[in-house]
């Protein structure tokens, strides 16, 4: 299935029913007095968040949302039906924004939360409710009130366990095939992915969510190569799992281009755990590899480096069950607090 993780589409609730002008007419019954039934309400166009999808691809080729008008009242005071509401399929981390891409209308995080994005139109009351003692045979009724109508935007943001960040080409996608069952486009040049993918690891009896984004480059918080638009996606994410090419002539600097954007980005991206893999180890010599590894202590950092490979499987399961600790760590925290 395609993936596609923004769209703007159209949506409109149901007009009301118009309100019934209608007498009581029986045989011996001279004076039956005013029996129009109210209109029904409109269809409500509602979103709702269900599991098993990761993509809203279906909202490609259908981008209007119109919900049913209310029934009509009717005489002998007969109310009319309600107009069936629409519901919105949406993927587990979908946000619903304004048409003008900054006011964010509602966050769905978790299956089975719903809002109702707009309320059918109240329907017009029959001339039954018009009835008095000075008014008994009244010819008054009312239209159905109109439905609401706008154009929104839906972006998902992906939840998973572990974000997968890095350069271009630096082996993310040959990692996530390496551990899961995802099956991720690899190829020896830069920008082989160019849309997000999920792949989902077990290690220990456990299951964790992986989220492999496009390689970032130099300038790609302000809109330069694909990670953009995909940066958004590991927000969520508990941690990051930063895969560095240990054959590049300088490992160091393009972690630092990696943490630069993630630092002008924001976002709270440059809060989170971050785990190292110094990838692609089996082409290299361990003499090469510790001498990477002493340039990264030297500089102080916190977070822990693990030498791996994902076409030998060299520290993969090492690699997974620090990122489990992680993430049970945290949520551990996470409750304490």
């Amino acid at each position: 299935m395609k993936f596609l993780d923004q769209q703007k589409i159209f949506i409109k609730s149901g007009n009301g029913g118009n309100g019934c002008v209608g007498f009581r007419r029986e045989k011996y019954v001279e004076f039956g007095g005013p029996d129009g039934g109210d209109g029904g309400s409109g269809g409500n166009v509602i979103g709702k968040c269900v599991e098993g999808l990761n993509t809203l691809i279906d909202f490609r080729y259908q981008q209007h949302f119109i919900a049913s008008r209310g029934q009509d009242g009717m005489g002998k005071n007969k109310s009319g039906k309600a107009g069936k509401d629409i519901i919105l399929p949406l993927p587990v981390g979908t946000q619903i924004i304004h048409e003008d891409q900054k006011t964010i209308i509602a966050d769905l995080t978790k299956p089975g939360e719903n809002i109702t994005l707009a309320k059918g139109g109240d329907g017009g009351f029959g001339n039954t409710h018009y009835k008095s003692s000075t008014n008994q045979a009244p010819r008054k009724a009312d239209a159905g009130w109109p439905g609401e109508e706008m154009w929104i935007w839906l972006r998902l943001k992906l939840i998973g366990d572990a974000g997968l960040i890095g350069l271009p080409n630096a082996g993310k996608s040959t990692f996530l095939s390496a551990v899961s069952r995802a099956k991720p486009k690899i190829a020896a040049y830069p920008f082989t992915t160019i849309h997000p993918n999920l792949g989902v690891a077990e290690i220990d009896g456990e299951e964790l969510v992986l989220a492999d984004i496009p390689g970032l480059i130099s300038g790609a918080h302000t809109g330069a190569g694909l990670g953009i638009r995909f940066l958004g996606h590991i927000e969520r994410c508990h941690v990051l799992l930063h895969v560095i090419d240990a054959t590049e002539p300088d490992p160091w600097q393009n972690y630092k281009t990696v943490r630069s954007e993630l630092e002008q980005y924001g976002a709270g991206l440059e809060s989170k755990i971050e785990i190292i893999a110094l990838n692609k180890c089996d082409a290299l010599d361990s003499i090469t590899v510790n001498k990477i590894k002493k340039k990264f202590i030297s500089k102080k950092l916190e977070s822990g480096i693990v030498e791996t490979s994902g076409v030998t499987g060299r520290g993969l399961k090492a690699l997974l069950r620090r990122v489990k600790e992680e993430i049970n760590g945290k949520l551990n925290l996470e409750e304490v607090i």
